[in-house]
């Protein structure tokens, strides 16, 4: 008997056949040295009704990961039924959760497109005082690399590239285009050349 896979294709539900062929993320976290969040973004529902679940989880997980020294390579963790890629850089602990069912060679490029661009945003200062003044920058960021879940883009480079409005060649686009504080930042240049008039 012959199996006719587009047929059985056709057939499966539309996000079941979406998992089987995308990488999906089920959460990316932000915390600090002492484990207390400093952004987080959760794709899945199984944490979405509950804030005391996801700090819960974010407790235990930091209790697990605190003792580790991830520091140059990224560490890959099985933890309460979810695969964990995580890193720390200077006081700042970054995780990037997923199924056990995912793979953590595409989960370890999210973390680092995570790292990097955030480094590349923060001009190297990667530490929780910057990260809480430009959060705006770096939740951007996040939005860029995994949005509703699946993984969108891994280029660090291009990551902090969208996030700025910036081409290679180019400057800012248009005010529609900014983010809040580069439209205060040009508002602002705009009205000290006016002025100087």
């Amino acid at each position: 008997r012959r199996v006719d896979r587009r047929g059985w294709l056709a057939k499966m539900p539309m996000d079941m056949a979406n998992k089987s062929c995308m990488p999906m993320v089920k959460a990316m976290i932000l915390l600090d040295s002492e484990g207390k969040r400093i952004t987080v973004k959760y794709y899945s529902k199984e944490w979405a009704l509950s804030v005391k679940e996801q700090s819960n989880f974010e407790r235990s997980l930091f209790v697990k990961t605190c003792r580790t020294n991830a520091r140059g390579e990224p560490e890959i963790i099985m933890f309460d039924n979810h695969v964990i890629v995580y890193k720390f850089v200077a006081d700042v602990f970054f995780y990037v959760v997923a199924g056990t069912e995912e793979n953590e060679i595409a989960l370890a490029q999210v973390l680092q497109a995570l790292t990097e661009s955030t480094s590349t945003l923060l001009r190297n200062s990667v530490e929780k005082k910057s990260i809480l003044e430009n959060l705006d920058l770096v939740l951007i960021a996040m939005d860029e690399i995994v949005d509703n879940g699946i993984i969108f883009e891994t280029d660090s480079a291009q990551v902090a590239s969208r996030v700025t409005m910036r081409g290679k060649d180019e400057g800012f686009g248009n005010i529609s285009d900014q983010t809040l504080s580069q439209a205060f930042a040009s508002a602002k240049e705009q009205f000290s050349k006016h002025m100087l008039r």
